[in-house]
Order: C-alpha cells, then structure tokens, then sequence
C-alpha cells in the first residue's frame, strides 16, 4: 500500500520494470523500421512484448486506483499540480493505446498476435486493408507521442530531483518519505569531551 509520503515495493517495481519495458519497445520499434533483416525477430519480440505491457498497464492502473500514490508537495504551484496530473493521465491513456492499437491494426491487416509459436490471440477486428493502413499510421504517431510523454515526465522527475528538491523523484526512485531529513550539527565541537 502506497502510505503517507511513498511508494510502496510494489508501486515502484511495476513503475520502473515498465518503464525499461516501454522504452525497450520503443527502440524495437525503430529497429522494426530501419532494419529489414532484424526485423522479423524484432516483431516477434515485438508482439508478446506489446501484449505483456498492456496487462501490466490495467494492473498498475488497477493498483493505483486501489493504493493512491502520496499526494504532491502543498508547496508544488497549481499550475504544475494540474501539469503533472495532466501528464500521468496521457502516460496512461498511451501505455493503454499502444498496444491495443497494435492488436488492433495486425487484426484489420489479417496478421495474428503472435505470443508463442502455437498461440495466437484472437483478432480484434475483421481484415480491412484501409483500416489497417489508417491504425498503422496512429500506432506510429502515438509511438512518438508517448516517447515524447516520457521525456517530459523525465525532465519533470529530474526537476524534482535536482532543483526543487521536495522529495517526489526519492518517494519513487527509493521510496523514501518525502519529508525532509535533518541533520544534527554540532554546534561547538571543541566542547565536546575528548575520548
């Protein structure tokens, strides 16, 4: 359960296992692209990949709507507040997207889903060569939307961590308290008896 200031165990290892996760697929993705003869090891991987990322996305998405995270520092201005809801909603929505699109436009281009050589999900979609053309193009544009949302809640994590210093990157990185720690200074170490 996430309480008070941080992210429990839990929370963290399903952020940060898919946040390699993702940006693995989103190199596989442009190797998919620029090379013809990785490309069929890099769909197959691809594929299961795609599919595992949307489960975990509706677990994590279940566990947070179950264990809320800890709330945003009261010193946080709104206009950031309301930036970085904003930004977690696209994060999900895409994380969402992404791979039903994929399903969705292998299913109207008449492709199976592949997760192990004799398994294969069920289509989505019936075969429409127009459709398929259509959701490959918005699979592509919300790959770069979603890369794009990444770097976003990067740098905002880093500001967090670097110049605001308010404790939100630690709650997440090592679960810390967002409160902050002080230490005891000395104030006159010449008083103190020698040993």
């Amino acid at each position: 359960m996430n309480r008070g200031e941080h992210f429990d165990t839990f929370a963290r290892v399903l952020h940060w296992g898919m946040a390699v996760l993702i940006l693995a697929m989103l190199f596989v993705g442009v190797g998919m692209v620029a090379s013809l003869s990785l490309r069929p090891v890099l769909i197959d991987l691809h594929r299961p990949l795609g599919i595992a990322l949307l489960v975990l996305a509706v677990i994590r998405l279940l566990y947070r709507w179950r264990h809320p995270p800890p709330p945003l520092p009261a010193s946080l201005p709104r206009a950031q507040a309301l930036a970085a809801r904003a930004s977690h909603v696209a994060l999900y929505a895409a994380m969402l997207a992404m791979p039903l699109l994929g399903w969705a436009m292998l299913s109207a281009g008449g492709y199976p889903v592949r997760m192990t050589p004799s398994f294969a999900l069920p289509p989505i979609l019936p075969p429409d060569p127009a459709l398929y053309s259509l959701l490959r193009q918005a699979h592509g544009w919300l790959g770069y939307a979603l890369f794009a949302l990444i770097l976003l809640h990067m740098a905002a994590a880093l500001h967090h961590a670097w110049v605001r210093r308010d404790g939100v990157f630690e709650a997440m990185a090592r679960g810390r308290s967002r409160t902050t720690t002080t230490t005891k200074v000395d104030p006159d170490p010449e008083a103190r008896p020698e040993a």
